[in-house]
């Protein structure tokens, strides 16, 4: 099998996901996924396409990370891993990670600050008088 590539993207952060067949590492910008996202619910995000489709511990994922914060980073890196798993077999994965969620982008993004104002949707008190 070769390299299978694919992008995925949350608010602001985008996730390059390279997967290959392998026993199971994941490496994030040349660094462990535990070293990385030092919470396990962010490590938990990344290994949803796994634990749906059954592969954990059969692919190896390289992840090159920017923008954005952990929560964002940890949902893109998930967007890209299941664009991956797709992409090597349709028929088998395709419809578990549909059913599950993971091949949607989230398109949530932040609202831009508007002039004159303190935030997005926030306005200063109003005085009548």
């Amino acid at each position: 099998m070769e390299k299978i590539n694919a992008l995925g993207r949350r608010k602001s952060a985008v996730a390059r996901v390279y997967v290959v067949a392998g026993k199971g590492d994941i490496i994030v910008n040349d660094r462990d996924i535990k070293d990385y996202f030092s919470e396990e619910t962010l490590r938990y995000i990344v290994g949803q396409p796994f634990e749906v489709t059954g592969t954990t511990g059969q692919f190896d994922v390289k992840i090159n990370l920017v923008g954005g914060g952990s929560k964002g980073q940890a949902e893109a890196a998930r967007l890209g891993i299941a664009r991956a798993l797709c992409e090597i077999d349709k028929e088998a994965y395709r419809s578990l990670l549909k059913a599950a969620g993971l091949l949607t982008r989230d398109s949530r993004e932040v609202e831009r600050k508007k002039p004159g104002q303190p935030g997005a949707r926030k306005r200063f008190q109003f005085s009548k008088r």
